[in-house]
């Protein structure tokens, strides 16, 4: 699992995206990331597969202040380039959101690249712009960038 997420998030990043790293990132850069992060008890983890490859990820990460925990935050959202346009992206995060009401959190909470394509992706499904922040993270090549944020309320569970 890890090397076909470490796969995803390489492919990402070489594509240039906003995703927590910058230029020279490597593949081993990436399997050393996710072995460090995929036991964390907070954060829960969904694949999309083309046959047994690893094309697409998504992360539901559960707030644990004690005031916070109707809320959550996605995190990593990625599909192989080659892989986009074929609806994995709605699926992964129809499958975050289904957890998330079954684990009591019906607020997420999401960052995205300003004036992305992700942007369009979002409010396509019902995420609402909370505001931007200029220079929030760099890109790859280390230029500050603004970053768009959004919400998404969730059905309470009963």
């Amino acid at each position: 699992v890890v090397e076909g997420l470490a796969t995803v998030l390489l492919d990402t990043v070489d594509e240039g995206n906003s995703v927590g790293f910058l230029t020279g990132f490597t593949l081993d850069d990436a399997r050393r990331w996710w072995q460090a992060t995929i036991d964390d008890p907070r954060i829960i983890t969904w694949v999309a597969l083309d046959g047994e490859r690893i094309v697409g990820c998504v992360r539901l990460i559960l707030a644990k202040e004690e005031n916070g925990l109707h809320r959550a935050e996605v995190g990593k959202m990625l599909v192989l380039r080659d892989s986009r346009r074929l609806g994995l992206g709605i699926k992964l995060l129809e499958a975050l959101e289904a957890q998330a009401i079954r684990e009591g959190r019906w607020l997420l909470v999401l960052d995205t690249l300003t004036d992305s394509p992700a942007e369009v992706f979002y409010q396509r499904l019902g995420w609402t712009v909370a505001g931007i922040i200029p220079d929030y993270a760099t890109d790859t090549f280390n230029v500050p960038e603004p970053a768009t944020f959004y919400w998404k309320r969730l059905p309470r569970p009963e």
